[in-house]
């Protein structure tokens, strides 16, 4: 559902061109306007086009419908919603995710950004009204940002929820090739525009986790992306990140560190730097 829907349509011609349906796990979102999003001129989607955005019962089922035809598939594997929807009851929201599935055209519900309290209530109500519940989070978790294990970790891991954060490398910010002086040094061209990177992980705290991860990688001969990915895979709970790339070789990176051992001491030399920041990712 991202970049006004070609994400799907692509991941739809991979499919009819290199895969096997039931070889693959096929998941996308639901909330934000897809092919309205880049509307010259209009900020406020959602005051323009109300039923074309959030968590409505007219907005999911027609969300739905358009990535299943986008994808060219007639099921999605893993639906997400993107977020709280603050302006529809959370009973109409959880209903019909249980309609789409009954209905066959999802197979398992997820959801992503938002509040501990906002997941358990939605979580309850699915549960006292004999509707499906959730099986993933979609949370924004890794070395630079661990606000999420104060609630919404212990409490995904108590219910059997997988984890599967985004952001698992802080934007590319883990690799090392950013410098105190040059906040642009050795970032991609979208990177140099991401003003919510520079906003929350510019901070010299920051850049003390970033030394210590390049510490421990040097000692390792391993790269700061391979021991990230790592970082995470040892946290109690989690399923798999969500991994960005644009080399074939990111994408090798993140294989690789699925076979990567951490000693409990390194663990906690990379947790030691750590402080604390602003929430972010709940609206």
């Amino acid at each position: 559902m991202y970049s006004a829907g070609v994400s799907e349509e692509l991941t739809g011609k991979f499919l009819r061109d290199f895969a096997r349906r039931d070889e693959v796990v096929i998941a996308s979102k639901v909330f934000f306007p897809v092919d309205l999003a880049f509307q010259p001129g209009v900020t406020d989607l959602a005051s323009r086009w109300p039923n074309a955005t959030g968590l409505s019962r007219k907005h999911i089922f027609a969300a739905v419908d358009a990535s299943l035809k986008r994808l060219g598939i007639d099921y999605i594997d893993l639906y997400q919603i993107h977020r709280w929807d603050y302006e529809t009851p959370i009973a109409e929201t959880m209903e019909v995710l249980h309609d789409l599935v009954k209905a066959g055209k999802v197979r398992y519900l997820g959801a992503s950004s938002m509040w501990a309290w906002q997941f358990a209530k939605a979580q309850y109500t699915a549960e006292s009204n004999g509707w499906t519940q959730f099986v993933s989070m979609q949370n924004h978790y890794n070395l630079l940002y661990r606000e999420e294990e104060r609630e919404m970790i212990p409490l995904c891991r108590e219910m059997g929820v997988g984890l599967i954060p985004w952001s698992p490398l802080a934007r590319g910010f883990l690799v090392g090739n950013r410098t105190r002086d040059d906040i642009k040094a050795g970032q991609t061209q979208r990177a140099q525009s991401d003003e919510l990177a520079r906003n929350l992980y510019y901070r010299d705290e920051d850049f003390a986790v970033v030394d210590r991860l390049s510490e421990i990688a040097s000692q390792r001969g391993e790269s700061n992306a391979k021991l990230g990915y790592a970082w995470l895979l040892h946290q109690p709970g989690l399923t798999a990140p969500i991994v960005g790339a644009s080399k074939i070789a990111h994408i090798e990176e993140a294989v690789e560190a699925t076979r990567v051992e951490l000693s409990d001491d390194e663990i906690e030399l990379l947790n030691e730097p750590y402080r604390p920041h602003p929430v972010l990712g709940h609206r």
